[in-house]
């Protein structure tokens, strides 16, 4: 299994997605055609389930199905891709965590402190401290009552949401470990399992894709929801929800093989971007740092497909080089790169640069 860092080609991103130019997007990826693959082999991981980037993207972490989360330093990875480099074996990965006893579901970085927090099916959360070099275990833990699916820390780092499989999101206080769940919410089936919770840039809201194919918003000082949109995925699994950075849209993804785009203030639909077939992983889409392109998977191909996020028009496609389809994307927050997880065991980085 390798962990690979790919350079496939340079996106000039510059503007955040209200003010994108509207023709300038496939000019620009024509240019990006001409693709540089480079391979390092470096370690055999298990099979990878989720990542998440650190909020200055320094760092990204792994969390994978034999309970072990591993800690990259993006610097290094890069170091790794230097074709001169000459001061001997890069090792990227910084620390491993072993304290789950089932799969890591989800991750997130506390926004202040060295700290990373795992959500697992063994229904805990968990807290290390990766500052400390010989630490290999959690150093607080939350035992909720349900398989943990996804988890979001609040931008102050104070409070900490929990999407598991109940219905309403858990709210803990990180401080005290006290749980909260919303009073006012609306009419939930038997199947409104969470498959990702994500709060907003400010904290004010957070949203939850479900099992049940519906995408919730929800106010994120009185936890009250604030609009359901009911089958934004039709019957299907909704599997990913994140705000845009200037909290006016959500980008959905779900097992119905969309990717929709919704307008916070309204629920409106705004766009839809078609052609990339997602059915059975729980499959994520994600902006690019600028948030000029939408990325997601094409199961059947095994592809990374590429939307114009203003136009919605599909501006390229590239072979993952995951042996079946990378069953998760997460893009850096900082710059132009983003990382592939697969059920083929393997880690890919890509650096996207000309």
């Amino acid at each position: 299994m390798n962990l690979v860092h790919q350079c496939p080609l340079h996106l000039d991103l510059h503007s955040p997605l209200v003010l994108l130019p509207s023709t300038s997007a496939l000019h620009r990826i024509q240019k990006f055609l001409r693709r540089i693959f480079q391979s390092t082999r470096l370690d055999i991981f298990p099979s990878i389930r989720c990542a998440r980037f650190s909020a200055d993207g320094r760092f990204v972490a792994t969390g994978s199905a034999d309970m072990s989360i591993k800690l990259f330093e993006v610097a290094k990875i890069k170091q790794m891709m230097l074709p001169d480099a000459k001061d001997g074996p890069v090792r990227p990965v910084i620390r491993t965590f072993y304290d789950h006893i089932q799969p890591i579901n989800d991750l997130d970085f506390h926004p202040q402190n060295t700290v990373l927090v795992s959500g697992a099916k063994d229904h805990t959360i968990k807290f290390f401290d990766f500052s400390k070099l010989t630490a290999k275990k959690a150093f607080r833990v939350i035992q909720d009552t349900h398989n943990v699916r996804s988890i979001s820390l609040h931008p102050s780092g104070d409070h900490l949401l929990a999407g598991t499989d109940h219905q309403i999101a858990h709210l803990y206080d990180v401080n005290t470990f006290q749980c909260f769940l919303s009073a006012n919410v609306p009419e939930i089936g038997n199947n409104g399992a969470i498959n990702q919770i994500r709060y907003s840039a400010t904290g004010s809201m957070y949203v939850t894709a479900s099992k049940d194919g519906a995408v919730r918003l929800w106010d994120g000082i009185s936890a009250k929801c604030i609009r359901s949109i009911v089958s934004a995925h039709g019957t299907a699994e909704a599997t990913s929800a994140k705000f845009t950075k200037d909290e006016r849209y959500v980008l959905s993804c779900g097992k119905d093989s969309s990717v929709k785009l919704w307008d916070v203030g309204t629920g409106r639909l705004v766009k839809q971007y078609v052609g990339a077939t997602h059915m059975q992983l729980r499959c994520q889409a994600v902006f690019n740092d600028t948030e000029e392109f939408v990325l997601s998977i094409d199961e059947p191909s095994n592809e990374i497909v590429i939307w114009d996020a203003l136009t919605a028009e599909r501006v390229a496609r590239w072979p993952s080089n995951h042996v079946g389809a990378p069953r998760w994307l997460e893009h850096s927050p900082t710059e132009s790169a983003f990382i592939s997880c697969g059920t083929d065991k393997s880690i890919r980085f890509w650096k996207e640069t000309l």
